[in-house]
């Protein structure tokens, strides 16, 4: 995962410091240098290291901190600000245009994920904005390139405008333009042809899609885990461009974390979105201060509370709390929660993002992604009635079920036992006062 070493690294350091009470001038400086081989070993500019040692040692030395009670509290507190403002403080939207539709031209070097970003970034607004984009095959170049933005599109229902690769790339553009606007399709999201390295012919057909089209957003893709050279391809492209934000994919792979450090300060424009998995879900607005929080150990729970808004249905969820009221709570509703929460990602990455939970914490965590399927699979080899009264499932039922779900009669056996335990809990909620608290406090408005 991205930063992994960089924050086991800082947390060590801040261990450290924590470790020895009050601190003094010397005890700062050594710290910072560590801070500062960590940032250069994470592939972070230098400049931009230089600088924000400078900001946090100036900080830290101040007589506030040095003569406070919890020193080494107060200099994560200023080396998360810092960080913070490093990769732009605060989360930047993306302009959509007063007069639809909006054009969004995605750019960047071949192999950065430009064509998976733009499917991505559909799904993404179609979901959080209830957008309806067009996405535009430009790129004429790359060998299938034109199928594979055809196939996102169907994997998530979002029409694609092509032309072949015999029309040029402005040209194409242009129809898309005007097509979207007869078909109420906004916005319209460019997917453009890379290069291996940056060349003028590539820049000046970029150039030309920009003077044809004006883009509302020219949004660089840059692959993460290609550090300082990702940097410089950004400066080059906004050189050239002017773009007007980043997004960052394969976040979520062996990096180092040095780019998404680094590119808001040279290029001086903002990381929009990053891209955290595989998955075309996967892709999310960036928040600096939720990503300082997770490279220093604190977590990320807004982005958790984001993830299960998404995942989890209104509707179902107070479905299921008047089922827990009444003491209905069944095997459907196990079977739904377990859906619900697969939804939101792989359970090793939510448990990252709780504040105190660390590598190493999660390395002896024992969670086996293949066991949810296996619940999934013996709830579903049951019939119906058993779903809703568990209790009437006997020996032959069992074996039965196991045979169907390609299971062991122990594992539904312990599936039946977790399933009980849930009830009876359930059951103490339901009774108890924090649930009438809850509901007399819903009532009042509180909740």
């Amino acid at each position: 995962m991205a930063f992994e070493s960089l924050g086991d690294k800082l947390q060590g350091v801040f261990k450290r410091l924590r470790g020895k009470g009050k601190l003094n001038e010397k005890d700062i400086k050594d710290a910072m240098r560590e801070v500062k081989l960590a940032l250069l070993e994470a592939d972070v500019n230098f400049k931009v290291v230089k600088d924000f040692v400078k900001n946090v040692s100036e900080k830290s030395l101040g007589h506030e901190i040095m003569e406070s009670l919890t020193p080494a509290q107060q200099i994560v507190k200023i080396v998360n600000d810092e960080l913070t403002a490093l990769m732009g403080g605060e989360n930047a939207r993306l302009e959509f245009s007063k007069k639809p539709p909006s054009v969004f031209m995605l750019c960047g070097l071949q192999g950065a994920g430009k064509t998976t970003a733009c499917g991505k970034l559909a799904l993404n607004l179609v979901k959080q904005m209830g957008k309806r984009p067009l996405l535009v095959a430009c790129d004429i170049y790359r060998p299938a390139a034109i199928k594979q933005l055809q196939v996102l599109g169907e994997q998530i229902n979002v029409p694609v405008f092509a032309l072949g690769s015999d029309i040029s790339p402005v040209e194409i553009a242009r129809q898309a333009v005007e097509h979207a606007k007869k078909h109420g399709n906004d916005p319209v999201i460019l997917d453009t042809a890379g290069r291996l390295h940056i060349d003028e012919r590539l820049m000046d057909e970029l150039k030309q899609i920009k003077e044809a089209v004006e883009p509302d957003e020219i949004l660089l893709v840059v692959d993460a885990m290609t550090g300082q050279d990702a940097v410089n391809v950004a400066e080059h492209f906004n050189t050239d461009l002017e773009v007007s934000g980043v997004i960052l994919s394969k976040l979520d792979g062996d990096t180092r974390g040095g780019a998404a450090l680094s590119v808001r300060q040279v290029t001086g424009k903002p990381i929009k979105y990053a891209s955290m998995g595989e998955k075309l879900a996967d892709l999310q607005p960036f928040y600096p201060d939720r990503m300082a929080s997770r490279i220093l150990g604190m977590g990320d729970v807004l982005t958790l509370i984001d993830k299960a808004q998404e995942a989890i249905d209104d509707k179902k969820a107070q479905e299921l709390e008047n089922k827990i009221r009444k003491q209905q709570f069944d095997l459907d509703d196990f079977l739904e929660q377990f859906q619900q929460i697969k939804k939101m990602g792989p359970i090793t990455q939510l448990l990252g993002m709780l504040p105190g939970v660390d590598k190493k914490m999660l390395e002896n965590v024992d969670v086996d992604e293949k066991k949810i399927s296996h619940i999934e699979a013996i709830i579903q080899s049951m019939t119906k009635e058993e779903r809703q009264k568990p209790s009437i499932i006997g020996a032959s039922r069992k074996v039965r079920i196991a045979k169907g779900s390609g299971t062991r009669v122990q594992d539904v056996n312990m599936l039946l036992k977790q399933f009980e335990q849930m009830q009876k809990m359930m059951k103490q909620f339901a009774g108890s006062k924090q649930a009438k608290l809850m509901k007399k406090m819903k009532k009042m408005g509180k909740f």
